[in-house]
């Protein structure tokens, strides 16, 4: 489980985000909405430990993210917003790398990142070079390199951004079976049929302040909208921060 109480993180004069808070339990897919600018990446960021809050706390599966950084990630696996592969080390090699910072050696790495090609459906490319990859695999090899400590917890920063339809299908179809494992996943999305396909739990930032937090049904009727992009404009306004 992940969970935020108060969160707040300025960057000069601009607050990213003011007092954000959100619980995503394990077994549920959570979708952090909120226009452009509006404080999701800051919020993911400070969850997966990257940043450290101004004011305010988060915690999972227990261990603060600001005082037990460590404990944090090893309980969590962050896919970010552009992916930050090592272009000149094969797919395999990225995983293994990754693995082997999270204490995994031996055949114990091995048999894992063999699990994880063969899950994510890379054995074609496994062993190229990252560099010249088409954005899908990378996104599969940026996913199986968080996956590779068989983390509980899992961030998706707009991990179907730039795929081509047949690659978000398969992405999506691999976050169904995180949730199915009983994992707690929290993503970033602008693509509100996404939103609507996958998730069970939705969180709106807007100006970095959250505007409503629960499942897709309450956000239809509070908003008084069935169409999801018409009830997300009702919470954060017409005009983007």
């Amino acid at each position: 489980m992940i969970r935020a109480e108060s969160l707040s993180k300025t960057f000069g004069t601009v607050q990213a985000v003011r007092d954000v808070g959100l619980t995503a339990p394990d077994g549920r897919i959570t979708a952090l909405l909120g226009p452009n600018g509006a404080g999701k990446s800051t919020t993911l960021r400070i969850l997966a430990t990257v940043l450290r809050p101004d004011r305010g706390a988060a915690w999972v599966d227990g261990h603060s993210v600001a005082d037990d950084p460590d404990s944090v990630r090893r309980a969590i696996g962050v896919l970010p917003h552009g992916a930050g592969l090592y272009a000149r080390l094969t797919a395999r090699e990225n995983v293994a790398y990754f693995g082997a910072l999270h204490g995994l050696k031996g055949a114990a790495l091995r048999q894992r990142v063999d699990a994880l090609i063969d899950q994510l459906d890379m054995g074609g490319f496994a062993d190229r070079r990252v560099g010249g990859f088409s954005q899908g695999q990378r996104i599969r090899v940026a996913l199986a390199r968080a996956l590779v400590h068989d983390p509980r917890n899992v961030i998706l920063d707009e991990p179907t951004n730039g795929l081509d339809v047949m690659a978000t299908r398969a992405l999506r179809d691999i976050i169904l079976e995180l949730r199915a494992q009983g994992r707690c996943v929290v993503f970033s999305s602008h693509v509100m049929q996404e939103v609507a396909t996958l998730c069970d739990d939705v969180v709106i930032v807007g100006q970095g302040v959250v505007g409503f937090a629960g499942t897709l049904d309450e956000l239809r009727r509070r908003t008084g909208e069935s169409d999801l992009e018409e009830a997300f404009i009702r919470v954060v306004g017409t005009e983007a921060p």
